[in-house]
């Protein structure tokens, strides 16, 4: 039976994996977000606390999907606080997808805290495809890393290397991961660069990769409401990351002012990143 993706649908939690002392997975049945294309989210609404955009994780069970969360505002502890047998609503998926170039040999994925979830699912892609593929996972400090081992799992059909930075230096490469990018930039060729994540991150990824002659594809959080093109919140420039994105290339991205610079907040107003 086709799924009416507009329609809430109620789900149950199943497992909760703990992923750090911040971050959980929860997971769920649901076919229409097993199904979910590599970049695209739902809207994951929270009972009596809020609705939250979120991209659709990766699951080892079929007709199976789930959300990882970093417990930090309102509507995202709620999340977090949840336990196994409670329910979810989930609306979507929705969204694009990245795109993997036809004549695609080798990639590179950059992924920082929960901005690795839609990276896992395009891995699956890249690993049933047989592009080699580097992935460079970011985090503050040894205790914040996650996904490192599944990453490896995701990829394990083909030849690949998975890199992990620390900023504080306790575990793999110290040093942000637009560092270990541009190292390796600078001595192997890559054909496409893919990324989720801070959005300063990712506009400093834009502009190594440039500079390199590099296409980028990221994709892009903003608030949102509706998730269906109707509120504009999630507006940057003239493009509405639920409806025109959440994946932009770089030519896109080139285009939009206020990426990497400016957010809008719950109010609709513009503020700058820090």
């Amino acid at each position: 039976m086709h799924t009416n993706i507009n329609r809430l649908r109620i789900v149950k939690i199943e497992k909760i994996v703990e992923e750090t002392p911040t971050v959980r997975t929860f997971a769920f049945r649901d076919v229409a977000s097993s199904n979910a294309g590599a970049g695209q989210f739902l809207m994951v609404w929270i009972p009596q606390a809020e609705e939250l955009p979120m991209s659709v994780m990766i699951w080892h069970e079929k007709f199976y999907a789930a959300v990882t969360v970093r417990k930090k505002g309102y509507g995202s502890t709620s999340l977090y606080n949840k336990r196994v047998g409670e329910s979810l609503g989930v609306r979507g998926p929705y969204g694009n997808s990245f795109e993997i170039p036809k004549n695609a040999r080798k990639v590179m994925l950059v992924g920082g805290g929960t901005g690795l979830v839609p990276l896992l699912r395009l891995a699956i892609h890249l690993n049933s495809t047989r592009i080699d593929t580097t992935l460079i996972i970011g985090a503050k400090t040894h205790s914040e890393v996650f996904f490192e081992k599944l990453a490896v799992k995701c990829l394990e059909d083909t030849n690949h290397q998975v890199v992990v930075t620390t900023e504080d230096g306790s575990y793999g490469i110290k040093g942000q991961t637009t560092e270990a990018m541009l190292k390796l930039i600078s001595t192997e060729r890559f054909d496409t660069i893919y990324t989720c994540g801070p959005e300063g991150m990712m506009k400093k990824i834009l502009d190594l990769a440039s500079a390199s002659l590099i296409p980028v594809q990221a994709s892009l959080e903003r608030y949102m409401k509706c998730g269906i093109g109707i509120c504009a919140s999630c507006c940057i420039g003239d493009k509405l990351v639920c409806k025109d994105g959440t994946v932009f290339d770089s030519e896109t991205l080139s285009s939009l002012s206020e990426f990497g610079l400016e957010y809008r907040d719950k109010s609709g107003r513009k503020c700058k990143y820090l």
